[in-house]
């Protein structure tokens, strides 16, 4: 049996559209959603990002800054210029573009922008919010993975779910959102024993490690949900996932093309949060 596509654009169009009518809904009480993202030094990723974040707000009528700033950028500089972003009324969401240069400590920077403005979702207390489970902006990429999960139409409560992967970016916050979803949940990492058995009886694997087709098929229960977050540039210049996925289709009863499954939820959950964050505002 030949697993089914969970293929992200027409789940993300979706969203849009929904995100479209409430855009419009807001600016007719003089409310614009504002985006302004912060991009420092010349990492060529990052500026494709940077660029398909800047689209989408202009897609869906989002008011949109982007601060393009030299790598010799100083902590001091940025931290100045979020603090403004901080202060500004028109933006309601502000994202500050990863890796930074070595000199910036992120953690600092990430702290510094308001909660309420923080919608990557990394914030510390975002992420104490997320762990405690109370309503907070969630992180972009993990809630896509949930929403992808969803759209299979299988239950998430009571399943196994294991992920593979503990970065703060992805795998710690994609397994809290499992478990608020009242699955059980399992972590693999680099030192985990026996993974390949460990992941073989999940029912929902979530992998993102970063390592172009390192989980084949001999890591998959038969029938399972398989959501790869990896997006890995091979040596070909095809991008690849985390899962070989070539392998893993005739066992997985689900799972997510690279490229087309998770990366085009991303920055629409991102555009999401920065709608409910100036839906916020409004209610004050």
């Amino acid at each position: 049996m030949t697993a089914q596509l969970i293929k992200g654009k027409p789940v993300s169009d979706a969203i849009r559209e929904e995100v479209k009518v409430r855009v419009a809904q807001l600016k007719e009480q003089g409310i614009t959603p504002g985006l302004a993202v912060v991009l420092v030094g010349d990492d060529a990723a990052s500026s494709v990002y940077v660029g398909s974040k800047e689209k989408a707000c202009h897609d869906l009528g989002f008011y949109s800054e982007v601060h393009r700033l030299p790598a010799s950028t100083s902590q001091e500089q940025l931290l100045a210029l979020i603090e403004r972003l901080n202060e500004q009324e028109s933006i309601h969401g502000i994202l500050v573009q990863l890796p930074l240069p070595p000199a910036i400590e992120e953690s600092a920077v990430i702290a510094a922008i308001r909660v309420e403005k923080d919608v990557d979702g990394f914030h510390p207390v975002s992420t104490g919010n997320l762990v405690i489970g109370t309503d907070s902006l969630l992180p972009c990429t993990p809630a896509g993975c949930i929403e992808l999960i969803k759209q299979t139409g299988v239950p998430i409560a009571g399943k196994h779910a294991v992920v593979i992967g503990r970065s703060n970016i992805v795998g710690k916050p994609v397994s809290l959102l499992l478990l608020r979803e009242h699955a059980t949940v399992t972590i693999c990492h680099s030192k985990t024993e026996n993974m390949r058995e460990i992941a073989k009886q999940a029912d929902i694997l979530v992998v993102a490690i970063g390592k172009a087709k390192a989980i084949d098929s001999s890591y998959i229960k038969p029938g399972a949900i398989v959501i790869d977050v990896g997006i890995n540039r091979l040596e070909t210049g095809k991008l690849a996932g985390d899962v070989d996925f070539d392998d893993a289709l005739e066992t997985a009863g689900y799972i997510t093309p690279v490229p087309g499954g998770v990366g085009p939820m991303t920055i629409t959950m991102l555009m999401s949060n920065t709608l409910k964050a100036a839906e916020a505002t409004s209610k004050q």
